[in-house]
């Protein structure tokens, strides 16, 4: 390769091929082909359609823009960083509008290119090809900021050493200039999601991490300290632990050890996009218990650690889920006096009138609200240069919905409904005033003592809106966020509220245009989920089919001779089943008998009678006088649903021509029902009919 060959550009990018080694070591194939093909040919605002139509993990993962949440955050104005495992420029982008100078690593040539073509405007960004043993001789010692998001793990694969993830960290250290910071963003091996039924992200099977790699493979992540033990073998004593959540691929909050979530914060939980997935317990149960007992540390999916000095920033939370017009991030950071700081940023520049227009609401509610039983969290409006932000009061306080979670957790139903009375009537201060907070739901009003905050009001209009509306929307979130609240009589609340149907159904019909008003066009991550998420396997139900297979299945006979039925007069007929589902009986019933009884199995199940007869003369199963069931039965055919694990049919006999010496022939197809499932036809039926 000639000199001038050794250098590319796309755009204002330069691709430095000085140690490419000539091929592609590794590729996704047919993937990257596609991904070029759509960085060459469409603009980053089109990413999100594009996403959309394509239903694929690969290109929502490589492209969606929430990828670059987890360098968003980071202060780096001004500043030379190193990217190392750039791969499609998932965050290349970020880095080059924060930063003065980008320097980016990656082995793949393709993958770079990707890159290069995405984000080819960027005139501040080198990329050089081939792998990082190979390149890191060339590379300067002055970064301020060595990044490695999603790349630590590959340690090994860098490194042929015995302590290969040490003598990597050790190298890159070398790189960075006084003061500097290198930031790690990585699973965590003891991550709640893993003990709860997802797979390791990288190798794809269940339980890897926990069962510390027993089995091999090129990848390790760690725990908080296992990592903190690589520091400890670096030298390292200064660095500062942050925990994405749900994870640092998609990271919706950032929190961190100042700042760890509350009971309740922590429900979205459901990410399995690229392979399918257990649900093996309720992870948001069990992240309320991890954060009642300030466990979190320990179970967080995921790590980003930032060695060198920390940031005064202790909670972002990004709400760029939106259109742009909408998309903004709340962050939490200690003041120089050691003050609480609070503040919601603009992500773009469509989102700065969004900005603005929240000091206008704080001002419009303010006034509404004075002389009431709701405070409104203070709101500045800071506008210097191109930057433009809002500061709120940090207000202490536990959040309305804790309290009326604490009411249901303890059956105080009349509690409940006391505290969503005062709710409805404090919220209903000055109805008529052409000011109304739509999105007044419980969370968002912190309560100490006697002192209510709504402490989240963006979505403010000018026109007043019915409290009940308010109500019924609260109530409606409320129930949505869990379903242990289900226990709520709905109807009571309702009813409280005066509510007609129609009326129900147009707060619906707005709840609806607000969720499409706020997403703009693209779908929320939320819905990109319900449609294109993998599968999830309910362990559950795979465990009931296992057991009806280990267990035999048999047929009890009861006999009645005046004396009603009992298990001493009972017995088993060995060799029913001819297979898992079909049954054949050919009993000698005695003329003494009076009612004779078949349990056709020890479950829940449907029953399908192909033939039942009694002396060689079919027996009329539609004839309540002669047949009877605890089951369900089918009037259009000679089907029977049971919800039961004691089914049973029963036949009077002494409504048929007996004989000293009786013959009782039949023929069914059993086929075993989950109990949840044969509860819910039952219910149905019961319903239909």
């Amino acid at each position: 390769m000639s000199e001038n060959e050794k250098i590319m550009e796309v755009g204002k990018i330069k691709l430095d091929l000085t140690c490419y080694p000539g091929e592609d070591y590794y590729c996704d194939g047919a993937v990257e082909d596609e991904l070029l093909d759509i960085v060459k040919n469409y603009a980053a605002v089109e990413y999100p359609r594009i996403i959309e139509e394509r239903k694929s993990w690969p290109v929502l993962y490589h492209l969606s823009p929430l990828r670059e949440n987890i360098v968003e955050w980071i202060p780096m104005e001004g500043a030379k960083v190193l990217e190392v495992g750039s791969g499609c420029g998932a965050i290349t982008g970020a880095l080059a509008r924060k930063a003065k100078q980008v320097a980016a690593v990656d082995l793949s040539k393709k993958r770079s290119l990707i890159n290069a073509y995405r984000h080819s405007d960027c005139d501040n960004v080198t990329i050089h090809v081939g792998n990082f043993k190979d390149v890191e001789p060339q590379l300067p010692v002055d970064f301020d900021f060595i990044l490695l998001i999603g790349v630590f793990e590959y340690g090994q694969s860098y490194m042929d050493t015995d302590r290969p993830f040490e003598e990597f960290l050790k190298i890159i250290m070398k790189h960075l200039a006084p003061n500097g910071r290198v930031v790690i963003a990585i699973e965590n091996k003891y991550g709640l999601k893993y003990f709860a039924g997802c797979k390791e992200d990288h190798l794809g099977t269940w339980f890897s991490g926990i069962e510390n790699y027993a089995d091999g493979g090129g990848v390790r992540t760690f725990s908080r300290q296992g990592l903190e033990k690589i520091f400890a073998a670096c030298g390292i004593e200064d660095y500062s632990f942050y925990y994405p959540y749900p994870d640092y691929k998609f990271m919706t909050t950032l929190y961190s050890d100042r700042r760890l979530p509350g009971k309740g914060e922590l429900s979205n939980n459901f990410r399995n996009y690229d392979r399918e997935r257990m649900d093996l317990f309720n992870e948001k149960y069990a992240f309320d218990g991890i954060a009642e007992d300030n466990l979190f540390p320990i179970f967080s999916n995921s790590y980003e650690v930032v060695i060198g000095r920390g940031f005064p920033i202790q909670y972002t939370r990004y709400s760029n889920d939106r259109a742009p017009q909408y998309q903004i991030k709340t962050e939490i950071s200690a003041g120089a006096q050691g003050e609480t700081i609070v503040k919601k940023l603009p992500l773009c520049n469509e989102a700065v009138e969004h900005i603005k227009g929240i000091e206008a609401a704080y001002r419009k509610l303010a006034e509404r609200y004075e002389g009431g039983k709701i405070q409104v969290n203070k709101c500045s409006l800071h506008e210097e240069e191109d930057r433009v932000w809002d500061s709120f009061e940090y207000v202490q306080g536990r959040p309305l919905t804790e309290l009326l979670d604490e009411r249901l957790e303890r059956d105080d139903i009349e509690g409940f409904h006391a505290l969503f009375r005062e709710y409805v009537e404090r919220i209903g201060y000055h109805a008529e005033c052409p000011a109304a907070d739509f999105d007044m739901i419980f969370s968002n009003i912190m309560v100490q003592d006697d002192t209510w905050t709504v402490i989240d009001y963006e979505w403010t209009y000018d026109k007043a809106i019915d409290p009940k509306e308010l109500a019924f929307r609260a109530i409606y979130c409320y129930l949505l966020e869990d379903e242990k609240r289900n226990k709520l009589n709905v109807d009571l609340i309702l009813n409280s509220l005066g509510m007609s149907e129609a009326d129900m159904d147009d707060c619906r019909v707005q709840e609806r245009k607000f969720q499409r008003q706020v997403t703009g066009r693209s779908k929320s991550m939320s819905e990109l989920y319900a449609w294109m998420g993998a599968p999830t396997i309910n362990p559950w139900d795979c465990l009931e089919r296992e057991k009806q297979k280990l267990v035999p299945r048999k047929v009890q006979i009861y006999e009645d001779c005046g004396g009603g039925f009992s298990e001493e007069k009972s017995y088993f007929v060995p060799e029913a089943y001819l297979n898992d589902e079909d049954v054949e009986l050919q009993l000698t019933v005695d003329g003494n008998v009076q009612m004779l009884r078949i349990d056709p199995a020890m479950e829940a199940c449907i029953v399908s009678i192909e033939e039942m007869t009694f002396n060689g003369k079919d027996v009329p199963i539609q004839s309540k006088a002669v047949f009877t069931t605890n089951g369900k039965l089918l009037k259009s055919s000679s089907g029977v649903i049971f919800a039961t694990s004691d089914p049973n049919l029963s036949v009077n006999v002494a409504g048929l021509e007996r004989k000293p010496l009786n013959v009782l022939s039949a023929r069914m197809k059993v086929v075993i029902l989950p109990p949840a499932v044969a509860e819910d036809v039952t219910a149905s039926m019961k319903r239909w009919m």
